[in-house]
């Protein structure tokens, strides 16, 4: 099958059938969010589980990312490497993959990129403060304990404080990925469009380049530096209800960096409710975009949609030309 059957479509599908039907040396970068095997959250996930109230808060069933169990990061590896040697594949001489990871398991999924044939050109420090504090105390399991009252009181009192080993995440690393060049990275570039990065994208108040970004508010040096655009409060879509939804000025970042070819192709196999397809259709590129999850695929057309709907309206030429002020004039007050 042609490539011509996915371009510019989100395909509702098993990322591993359906990459094998991907043209080989033919994606110019690829760049996605997959599942990291916490809590279930793997390949065979659950949605309507997954999202349920119940077990996020329910202590029988632990939120994801709170379970502790060794065999993830083995079953995350093995999976992730058969994913990596397809992105490989379809990948052109010079390609870039960026992959979004939790911090526990990022070693897991580097190596797995690595040992599919790429080379781990660095790692992207995503940086935020909002967010939850994942520990839990062991008050519950105190009060079950069969000993008497007094002694729970001291066990109580003595370890007030001190909970499971988690402590509060504030950022998530993406490794940034390359498949091997053909001879030189000038040569790759001229012959395959792709291979190096445009340092004329700046971030921050017009800083160059950096592997660190942040689009909250920290303080004056960092946000000086690293900051990127907010999301808009209409981005996500008060219709969205996907648990992980990356900030739109996020995934345009990367593909400015790495995208040269006017004609350049944006793979994400695990799409999600579609940030990645949004962001190379708002920078002109074409995109190919894959998930297992029917109602994530629906998400993600319906905002393809109303992306198309502002261009048409001229809305997006002046939230454009909005960002492009942010970019050149933001000052830290």
């Amino acid at each position: 099958m042609k490539n011509k059957d996915f371009i510019n479509k989100i395909i509702c599908a098993d990322t591993m059938k359906l990459l094998p039907e991907i043209e080989s040396n033919s994606i110019d970068v690829a760049l996605t969010d997959p599942p990291y095997f916490l809590d279930k959250l793997d390949n065979n996930w659950d949605h309507e589980k997954v999202a349920s109230q119940n077990n996020q808060y329910a202590i029988k069933s632990l939120p994801a990312g709170m379970k502790f169990d060794r065999e993830q990061g083995k079953r995350f590896y093995s999976w992730y490497f058969e994913v990596s040697k397809e992105i490989f594949r379809v990948l052109k001489p010079g390609g870039f993959f960026f992959s979004f990871s939790s911090p526990r398991l990022y070693h897991r999924m580097a190596s797995a990129i690595d040992d599919a044939g790429f080379e781990i050109r660095d790692a992207f420090m995503w940086l935020y403060t909002q967010n939850q504090a994942k520990a839990m105390g062991v008050d519950h399991f105190i009060k079950k304990m069969n000993i008497d009252r007094k002694t729970k009181e001291k066990i109580r009192e003595k370890l007030n404080g001190w909970k499971t080993p988690q402590i509060k995440s504030c950022f998530e690393p993406i490794a940034m990925a390359q498949k091997p060049a053909d001879q030189t990275y000038l040569n790759n570039m001229l012959k395959h469009e792709v291979g190096l990065l445009n340092t004329n994208i700046k971030i921050g108040n017009n800083m160059y380049p950096a592997n660190v970004f942040t689009v909250d508010s920290i303080n004056e040096l960092i946000d000086k530096t690293f900051l990127l655009p907010k999301p808009t409060k209409k981005e996500k879509g008060e219709y969205n209800n996907h648990k992980t939804v990356k900030p739109l000025a996020i995934c345009e970042y990367l593909i400015k960096l790495s995208a040269f070819s006017k004609n350049a192709v944006i793979l994400d196999p695990f799409v999600g409710s579609g940030t990645t397809a949004l962001a190379a259709k708002r920078l002109g590129k074409n995109y190919i975009g894959v998930d297992s999850n029917e109602k994530y695929v629906k998400i993600a057309e319906r905002r393809l949609k109303e992306i198309d709907e502002e261009i048409k309206s001229g809305l997006f030429a002046a939230k454009e030309k909005k960002e492009k002020k942010f970019q050149l004039e933001f000052q830290v007050v």
